[in-house]
């Protein structure tokens, strides 16, 4: 495995431009999600690194040798979309064979039946692996179809919303999980969501794409405490950090056109009032909507919280974020 490094990337498709001199470089070990809405460049991206497209200048270098012209099967990747694609002719044993049964592996049968067995078992489809791939529900075949790719040791990995047709509860587990084996294995990981838990919850690092452009590249803590911009902040964050006009509060700079307020940096106690409009027991916190000179603001607070809708609560700004009249993070 190596670095892969996408260097001043634009790929077109007619007049639309959905990547725009791109440059990023995912470290060799790293688990890096790519973050933003449909239309971003998230797909796009994976699909230059993968070889399925190419682009229309710029370059991609895998361990610092580029890779244009080079197939998928030349670049050694292993990817799994958002539609599962399996053989239903097949087994789900079959299936998860097939990537190490080709003959440039040269596989001993013992192996192969260890990592299909383990793999199996963490993607928790153990007992299925002698049913036939048709048998199956949505949810078993997506995870048939993250195992196969698993069990191989490409270059990197390349996952497209691999979760998104799975439930809350496997979905959580196997974000744990796919985290878990990348960090055990070394290896190299390239994701796509749209999801920000998850991508909290698994990056190494973060890109945030904006209308084909990256506009920002760090670690989820850096992404989430740093942001360049107000479209940066609102990817990460639930619930979504509060923009609101500089003036609300005293104390921003002369160039500040807008606040911006995490949730949990909002205090309570002191400063000024607001009103209470609802309240939301979530179990380990609450939440609290609130309306304070004509703004409306969310914020945390203690689980076991008195307070109702209609109350008042002295609220003041505790690390606030200040952006100018485009939305770009002042210093």
């Amino acid at each position: 495995m190596a670095d892969v490094v996408l260097e001043n990337v634009t790929k077109k498709f007619g007049n639309h431009t959905a990547l725009d001199n791109v440059s990023l470089t995912i470290p060799n070990g790293s688990f890096v999600v790519l973050l933003g809405p449909t239309g971003a460049g998230k797909t796009t991206t994976l699909r230059m690194v993968s070889g399925l497209d190419r682009p229309d200048s710029g370059n991609i270098y895998f361990g610092g040798h580029s890779v244009e012209g080079h197939s998928p099967a030349q670049r050694n990747v292993a990817m799994v979309f958002q539609q599962y694609s399996l053989y239903p002719h097949l087994t789900v044993r079959q299936n998860l064979e097939f990537p190490l049964k080709s003959p440039l592996l040269k596989t001993p049968r013992d192996a192969i039946d260890r990592k299909v067995n383990a793999i199996a078992e963490v993607l928790q489809i153990s007992h299925k692996l002698d049913n036939m791939a048709t048998a199956l529900s949505g949810g078993e075949m997506q995870r048939v179809s993250i195992g196969r790719a698993l069990v191989r040791t490409p270059q990197i990995y390349l996952m497209d919303e691999p979760l998104s047709s799975l439930d809350a509860k496997l979905r959580a587990d196997l974000r744990v999980e796919l985290k878990n084996i990348q960090a055990k294995s070394g290896a190299t990981l390239l994701y796509v969501t749209h999801d920000q838990i998850e991508a909290m919850t698994m990056a190494t690092h973060i890109g945030v794409l904006h209308e084909g452009r990256l506009v920002q590249f760090g670690a989820p803590r850096e992404v989430y405490e740093h942001p360049v911009s107000i479209y940066a902040a609102t990817k990460l964050g639930q619930p979504r950090i509060n923009i609101i006009p500089a003036d609300t509060f005293p104390g921003a700079p002369s160039r500040a056109a807008h606040i911006g307020l995490r949730p949990e940096h909002i205090t309570q106690g002191s400063g000024q009032e607001a009103l209470v409009r609802r309240v939301e027991h979530l179990g380990d916190q609450t939440r609290l909507h609130l309306s304070f000179k004509k703004n409306d603001l969310i914020t945390v607070t203690d689980a076991h919280t008195r307070l109702k809708s209609g109350d008042t609560v002295k609220i003041q700004p505790d690390k606030p974020l200040y952006f100018d009249a485009a939305g770009m993070r002042l210093a």
